[in-house]
């Protein structure tokens, strides 16, 4: 590609902004005869188009020929494609060990420069990790591993954990450090773990994440340790499963996986059918008992305290066989099916709670009322016995996923005075559309949209703004923006996060019309909401950056306050078991403050999901980001099945073709001043003071000599603003006002 001139300086400087310019005209399907002739010729060599691994590289970069070069090389195996600031990788649906041997990994550890060899979320890593070993601000690293839902992100990180546990654990170690060992066996452990106790088999993914986690791994030459921050697990899923879903892995595994002895412990006799745990005829990889016990005990968890913890899943089974039918008497209780009286005692046995106390917080509510405090009982309706029934199976799933990742960071994580730097990983859930989509779906997919919004900021707004901020010359390169989505979400005053918070504080029940009608009414200046007229059910679309989704607000809102009875706590808290003790303790101000509880503030779903995500945002904002986009080939994950307009959708939402363009037309190297002379002023004393050119000087020492010049303008203080180069065999070098522009990694 040929590069344009500098009109002040006559040097080879910049590459051709034009590029950029004409893929801006064809994302908006240019029909210009010549420009089609162009992307004709590029796609006549079909038996070529393999062989770009970087799609920098393509000529012209359109929707098109990205599309072509990605199918060519996911049709001969090569998954993954550089794409700019990103590395794309394609989900080939079946298992490639020859790709992440331990073999592998250590040929890019050891390479003198990883990124010369094959495109790999290896290479990401070693990146990742020669940076904090340079310690250049910013040290910290990120990579963020985002994609649809079973794109292959829990599978990508799971192998990057394996690089550096592997790689960066044994760097400056001698061999047999059982200290080295053993910390890399337990935050190698920590998968195993958070996969059976926060995954499930979905429509679209047999072992999806539904929950969000960034995890730390801790520096200091080698890995000291690890930390997992966790985001809004999908509790609901306990209680209830979609059609062709299932529950937990976990779930499975203690009914597949128990011995006889453990059955009759555990009351899981073999056969047994539960209404938690739909689909259990299917057997998937993720099934296997053996790996998670194994996993847990490396971490810590002993097998007494193993026994406890599946005892107390078992008794979450058991309660959800329990059925109530409607009372003869409205007065009085609603009765317990016949066929479920069992189910009661088993679970009250698992759970070690009194039978009867069991019973009345399931089916009796307390109000207290009055100025003298009146306690009255009221029992309750069949369908809020049934709620409260599904709220405690819940409640105890969600603390004690808490308290698993309590106990792994305790036993992973090490003092920040014996680590420097980190690398972070991010794997949250990908985007999601369903038939029947709720709260779950709105937190994740804004998730995604936060995400997709610290791509474009970071990258496809900041770069540019950049260029321009240095005097580069520089056309712009439109790209989609999706702040409009993002203010309808979460913006202030009026979002419909504000809204739905507003309606959890009003001391009555949510009425859905009403609230469709309120968020239409405030919120119809924003182009990205709208609403299915031809649905019965009260519902609002969001126009996201990856498609739009229909949101249903049936219990929207009661979902949010994720209200749990006292009685249910205090119940929990007389619990005579080891484990619940320690999830639900008694103290003092939980006794006696029950007048506060009740007046306190609601902290809400997504007011907490906001909160956490804002501080995983500052995390990201401190780092040098890497991003891996996983792209899904076809929504039915099937082997080598590469279908055009799936994938095709995936690319435009993400941005990929924009930031190629961009990545293509600019400088990949962008190093401030104080910064690159601080760690190459050594060359500038081997090399002497002067800035002419040797005559006959080698092509490939020009590279050097190009540096150099801007090292000493640069120490002593001349112009930053002017160019620098020799003319032909230098590659386009740009001193700026504030940074040093490099457009390859010379250096």
């Amino acid at each position: 590609r040929p590069s344009p001139v500098f009109p002040s300086t006559g040097l080879d400087t910049m590459p051709k902004q034009e590029n950029g310019q004409r893929e801006d005209s064809l994302i908006q399907n240019d029909p210009s005869e010549s420009f089609e002739e162009e992307v004709g010729a590029f796609l006549g060599d079909e038996e070529k188009l393999h062989l770009f691994d970087d799609l920098t590289k393509v000529n012209p970069v359109t929707t098109r020929t990205v599309l072509k070069c990605l199918q060519a090389r996911y049709r001969v195996n090569l998954f993954y494609t550089n794409a700019g600031c990103s590395l794309v990788a394609l989900n080939p649906f079946q298992p490639f060990s020859c790709l992440y041997s331990p073999e592998l990994m250590r040929e890019y550890h050891v390479a003198l420069c990883p990124q010369d060899l094959k495109p790999h979320i290896f290479a990401v890593a070693e990146q990742t990790y020669r940076n904090v070993q340079k310690q250049m601000d910013p040290v910290n690293q990120s990579i963020i591993v985002s994609g649809e839902s079973g794109a292959g992100k829990t599978w990508t990180s799971r192998c990057l954990m394996k690089f550096y546990a592997s790689v960066a654990a044994s760097a400056l170690s001698p061999k047999g450090n059982e200290t080295v060992e053993r910390i890399e066996k337990r935050v190698l452990d920590s998968n195993p773990v958070m996969e059976a106790f926060g995954n499930a088999c979905t429509l679209r993914n047999n072992n999806s994440s539904r929950f969000g986690k960034y995890i730390q791994l801790q520096l200091f030459h080698h890995l000291t340790g690890a930390s997992i921050q966790t985001f809004l697990l999908e509790k609901t899923r306990v209680a209830y499963q979609a059609p062709n879903e299932r529950n937990f892995h976990i779930f499975y595994q203690i009914t597949k996986g128990a011995t006889a002895e453990e059955r009759l412990e555990w009351n899981l006799p073999e056969g047994a059918e539960y209404r938690w745990l739909p689909n259990s005829e299917r057997n998937l990889d993720e099934d296997c008992f053996e790996v998670t016990r194994g996993a847990m005990f490396h971490l810590g968890i002993g097998r007494a305290a193993q026994s406890n913890i599946f005892k107390v899943l078992a008794g979450l089974l058991h309660l959800g066989n329990v059925q109530f039918s409607n009372p003869v008497d409205e007065s009085q209780p609603c009765e317990l099916e016949d066929k479920t009286k069992e189910f009661v005692r088993t679970t009250g046995d698992l759970l070690q709670i009194p039978v009867e106390e069991l019973l009345e917080s399931l089916r009796i509510r307390t109000i207290t009322a009055g100025k003298q405090q009146q306690v009255f009982k009221k029992p309750c309706s069949r369908a809020e016995c049934e709620t409260r029934r599904d709220c405690l199976a819940k409640v105890i799933y969600a603390r004690l996923f808490e308290w698993l990742v309590l106990v792994i960071n305790e036993n992973i994580c090490t003092d920040p005075s014996v680590w420097t730097s980190f690398i972070g990983l991010l794997d949250v859930y990908g985007f999601e559309a369903f038939p029947e989509n709720n709260l779950e779906q709105l937190c994740i997919n804004y998730a995604n949209e936060k995400l997709q919004q610290h791509f474009v900021a970071h990258y496809l707004k900041a770069q540019q703004e950049e260029y321009a901020a240095e005097g580069l010359q520089w056309s712009f390169i439109n790209y989609q923006d999706n702040q409009n989505c993002l203010d309808l979400i979460e913006g202030n005053p009026l979002s419909i996060f504000s809204l739905l918070n507003e309606e959890c504080r009003l001391n009555r029940p949510s009425n859905t019309d009403l609230f469709q009608t309120r968020i239409e009414k405030a919120l119809s200046s924003n182009q990205c909401l709208s609403r299915d007229k031809f649905s019965k059910k009260p519902n609002f679309i969001i126009s996201h950056y990856a498609g739009k989704v229909c949101y249903q607000l049936a219990a929207m809102v009661e979902k949010n306050k994720d209200a749990v009875p006292p009685e249910l706590l205090h119940v929990l808290q007389n619990s005579k078991d080891p484990l619940l003790q320690k999830l639900f303790p008694v103290t003092e101000k939980n006794q006696n403050n029950t007048k506060t509880q009740n007046k306190a503030a609601v902290v809400t779903v997504v007011s907490k999901f906001k909160s956490s995500l804002e501080h995983l945002m500052e995390i990201l904002s401190r780092t040098t980001p890497h991003y891996i986009r996983c792209i899904k080939p076809n929504a039915d994950c099937k082997a080598m099945t590469f279908r055009r307009a799936e994938v095709l959708s995936q690319l435009q939402a993400c941005g990929i073709v924009e930031a190629i363009s961009i990545s293509a037309a600019g400088f990949p190297v962008r190093i401030p001043f104080q910064s690159f002379t601080e760690r190459y002023e050594l060359l500038r004393k081997s090399w002497g003071c002067s800035k002419k050119r040797t005559p006959g000087m080698d092509d490939d020492k020009a590279p050097r000599a190009a540096v150099l010049e801007i090292l000493q303008d640069a120490v002593r203080g001349q112009s930053p603003a002017q160019e620098t180069g020799n003319g032909a065999g230098i590659p386009s070098v740009y001193c700026g006002k504030t940074k040093v522009f490099l457009a390859n990694a010379m250096v």
